[in-house]
C-alpha cells in the first residue's frame, strides 16, 4: 500500500445492611462463580469477606448484633449530613479493591422475608463518603412495602480502581412515634448484598507472571506480540510468561517483538533462539504510573537555567486515576497551559494512560526504519521495520509518518508516538526504574539505529570536533547495538534507544492557530492521537506545556553560547529546547546526531512538518 499524501491534505481521513442485623451476611462474588456465607459471631467488630479482588467490611459501634439484643436498634437516631455516624444501627461499609484490575461491584438493600418489624416504621438512609463529606445516594422513607424493598438497588455497577477504597454509611432508623410495645420483642432484619466483579475485558490469566509492584500494569501480549528476554548479547529467546521476563523494579523492561512472517510463530517454543533476520520489529513496555510533581512548567520565556531541579522521579505503577478529592494527589488536567488543582508535591496519573485509556503501552525499541530504498515520503505501513543496526526512516513529512504509523497494525492501536507519550518513557527512564541519568547520544552520522557515543559531548554542534566529542560512522567513536546500552533508557539492553541523538523525532504534538482551531485547518482522524497546544508567537513561551510531557516541568530556560551559536537550552543537562509556534507548529523530540550536548531525552525541538533528512518518527503499540 503506498500512496503520498499531500501536505495541504494532511489528516484528512479518518469512555444485612451489612449484615443481617440480627442475622447473617451474604456476599456473592460474581467473578469467581461462587458464593461465600458466613454468620456473624459475636466475637469480632469488623467482619471482612474476601471477594476476589474487592474486600466489603462492615462495622459498627457495638461490633456484631446478637439475636438476643432485640432491641438494639430502638434508639431515636438523626442523620447529620456531614457525619459518619456509628451508632447501634448506622454501618460503615468499605469496599476496597485489593487486585491488580479494575471492578466494578453492586450493592443492593434487600429486606429478609422474615422481618417481623413492618417497614412502614423504618427507615434506611445511604451516603457516599466524598472527600470529607458524606452525600445521600438513597432514602427508603416510611411507607415503603416489603417487596419495593425487596429489589432496592443502592448503587449499581459502580467503578473500582485497582489500589482504591469507597465508604458508605449505611443507617437504620426506627420511627419511635410509631414503635409499640409489641415491637419491642421484634426485629429488624436487612442484607446488604455486595457483587464484586472482575471487568471481563482485563480478566486476570493467573498463568501469566505479574509483577507486585506494577499494581496490573505488567504487559500485554496479544496477537503478533510475541513476549521476548533478550541478552546482553543481543541474542533474542521466546519468553516464558509464566516465569518472571522481566523486572521494573531492577531497571529490566518487558520487550515483545512482532515477526516479518507471523505465520512462522509457531515454530518458536519457550526458550528458543529467534534469529535477527526472522524479526520485524522491536518493542518495549511503558506501565500506566503516576508520578510527584516537581515544577508546574509556568515558564513563559527565558530566564536562567537550575541545575539543580534534575533529581530521580519518584513514580507508582498501577492501573490508577489521581484525583482532587483525595489527599497529596490531583486529577490530570491534560491541556495545553492548564493546571487544575496540582500543586508541587502531588502525585498525578501521566496523561499518556488517559487520552489513550490503558494499563499501558508498546513503544519502539529504536527510532522506525523501513524497507524502502527510496521514495520515503510514502504512506506505507508494510514497509515499517523497527531494528538495531538499520538506518532510520527520514525524509518522511509528518502527515505520512502519521499514517504510516496508523496504518501499520491496527488491531494493536499503532499510531505516531504523542508528545505526552515520549514524556512517559522520558519520567520513567528518569525514575528509580530506569537509568536515571544522562542518555548517551546515537552520534552515528549515519543515523544507524541503537548506536552510543564512546564519550559524553562537552558542547554543542561538534562537528568533526575531536575536543567535543565528534561523530563519526564508524567505530573510532561510537559503538553499535548491542554493546551501546549507554544509550538505552535502562543502562542495559532491555530499554529503548536513540531517544538522544541519531534523528531529530516528529511526535504528534501540533498548535492550534489564534483561532483556537488546529493550524493550517487539518482535519484529524481522532483526537486521542494528537496533544493540542495552545497558540502562541514565541517559541520560549514553555507555560503551553501539557502537564507530563517533558516539556515546561524541564525548566527554567536560558539561552547560551556554544561554539558561536546561541541555543535556548533546559535545566536538564542543558538539552536544547524551543517549543511550537506560528511558523513551527509541529514537536521535534530528542535532537539529532550533530547536537551534541544538545541532545537528549528532554530535548524539545520544532518544525513545519514536511519531509527532512535529519528526522525520523517512533511508533507505539496500545493493545
Amino acid at each position: 500500500m503506498q500512496n503520498n499524501l499531500s501536505f495541504k491534505n494532511i489528516f484528512k481521513r479518518e469512555t444485612k445492611l451489612a449484615s443481617y442485623i440480627i442475622i447473617c451476611l451474604t456476599i456473592v462474588v460474581l467473578s469467581l462463580s461462587y458464593a461465600m456465607f458466613f454468620k456473624i459471631d459475636g466475637n469480632s467488630k469488623n467482619q471482612v469477606v474476601e471477594a476476589g479482588d474487592l474486600v466489603f467490611t462492615y462495622e459498627n459501634s457495638s461490633g456484631t448484633i446478637t439475636s438476643t439484643e432485640k432491641s438494639v436498634c430502638f434508639t431515636p437516631m438523626t442523620v447529620e449530613e456531614n457525619s459518619l455516624y456509628l451508632g447501634e444501627c448506622d454501618y460503615k461499609l468499605s469496599v476496597r479493591n485489593t487486585g491488580s484490575l479494575k471492578g466494578s461491584y453492586t450493592i443492593k438493600l434487600i429486606a429478609n422475608e422474615e422481618n417481623t418489624l413492618e417497614n412502614t416504621k423504618v427507615k434506611v438512609v445511604l451516603r457516599h463518603q466524598v472527600g470529607e463529606t458524606l452525600e445521600i445516594v438513597s432514602r427508603y422513607e416510611n411507607g415503603k412495602t416489603l417487596s419495593e424493598l425487596t429489589d432496592g438497588t443502592l448503587i449499581s455497577e459502580a467503578e473500582m480502581e485497582v489500589n482504591s477504597t469507597e465508604v458508605y454509611s449505611i443507617s437504620i432508623i426506627i420511627d419511635e412515634s410509631v414503635v409499640t410495645e409489641e415491637d419491642t420483642n421484634k426485629v429488624v432484619s436487612y442484607k446488604i448484598e455486595g457483587t464484586g466483579l472482575v471487568h471481563e475485558s482485563q480478566s486476570i490469566n493467573t498463568n501469566k507472571y505479574q509483577e507486585t509492584i506494577l499494581n496490573g500494569a505488567d504487559p500485554i501480549i496479544k496477537d503478533e506480540l510475541i513476549a521476548v528476554t533478550i541478552e546482553s548479547d543481543g541474542t533474542v529467546k521466546k519468553a516464558d510468561t509464566t516465569k518472571p521476563w522481566y523486572s521494573y523494579a531492577n531497571k529490566e523492561w518487558a520487550n515483545a517483538i512482532i515477526l516479518k512472517d507471523e505465520s512462522t510463530a509457531s515454530n518458536y517454543e519457550v526458550d528458543s533462539v529467534i534469529p535477527e533476520e526472522a524479526i520485524e520489529s522491536y518493542f518495549v513496555w511503558i506501565p500506566k504510573y503516576r508520578y510527584q510533581l516537581w515544577d508546574l512548567g509556568q515558564y513563559e520565556d527565558l530566564t536562567e537555567i537550575d541545575e539543580s531541579k534534575v533529581h530521580e522521579i519518584p513514580i507508582i505503577f498501577g492501573d490508577y486515576n489521581t484525583n482532587d478529592a483525595n489527599a497529596n494527589e490531583c486529577t490530570t488536567p491534560m491541556e495545553s497551559g492548564a493546571t487544575g488543582s496540582c500543586q508541587i508535591g502531588d502525585y498525578m496519573t501521566h496523561p499518556a494512560f488517559l487520552s489513550i485509556p490503558s494499563t499501558g503501552f508498546w513503544v519502539g525499541k529504536f527510532e522506525t526504519g523501513t524497507t524502502l530504498t527510496s521514495d520515503y515520503n510514502v504512506r506505507n505501513g508494510d514497509a515499517i521495520q523497527i531494528k538495531p543496526n538499520v538506518s532510520s526512516w527520514r525524509s518522511i513529512q509528518v502527515a505520512n509518518a502519521f499514517y504510516t504509523s496508523y496504518d501499520y497494525k491496527r488491531n494493536l492501536d499503532s499510531h505516531m508516538m504523542k508528545n505526552t507519550e515520549w514524556g512517559a518513557v522520558a519520567y520513567l527512564q528518569h525514575s528509580a526504574y530506569g537509568s536515571a541519568t544522562s542518555v548517551r547520544i546515537n552520534n552515528n552520522s549515519d543515523y544507524i539505529t541503537g548506536y552510543a557515543a564512546n564519550n559524553e559531548p562537552t558542547c554543542g554542534y561538534t562537528g568533526t570536533n575531536e575536543e567535543c566529542n565528534r561523530y563519526c560512522n564508524d567505530n573510532s567513536c561510537n559503538t553499535a547495538y548491542p554493546n551501546s546500552v549507554l544509550a538505552s533508557t535502562t543502562g542495559n539492553i532491555t530499554g529503548i534507544y536513540d531517544m538522544s541523538g541519531g534523528a531529530w523525532e516528529y511526535v504528534m504534538g501540533v498548535m492550534l492557530d489564534e483561532n483556537d482551531q488546529i493550524i493550517a485547518d487539518y482535519d484529524f482522524l481522532n483526537k486521542k492521537y494528537y496533544d493540542i497546544y495552545n497558540f502562541s508567537i514565541n517559541q520560549n513561551d514553555f507555560s503551553r506545556r501539557i502537564l507530563g510531557d517533558a516539556v515546561g516541568e524541564i525548566g527554567p530556560f536560558d539561552l547560551v553560547q556554544f561554539l558561536s551559536q546561541n541555543r535556548s537550552i533546559s535545566s536538564w543537562y542543558s538539552d536544547e529546547s524551543y517549543f511550537i509556534w506560528t511558523n513551527f507548529p509541529f514537536i521535534l523530540r530528542g535532537a539529532a546526531y550533530t547536537s551534541g550536548l544538545g541532545a537528549g531525552l528532554f530535548g524539545v525541538g520544532n518544525s513545519y512538518g514536511t519531509m527532512d533528512m535529519w528526522v525520523s518518527f517512533r511508533l507505539i503499540l496500545t493493545p
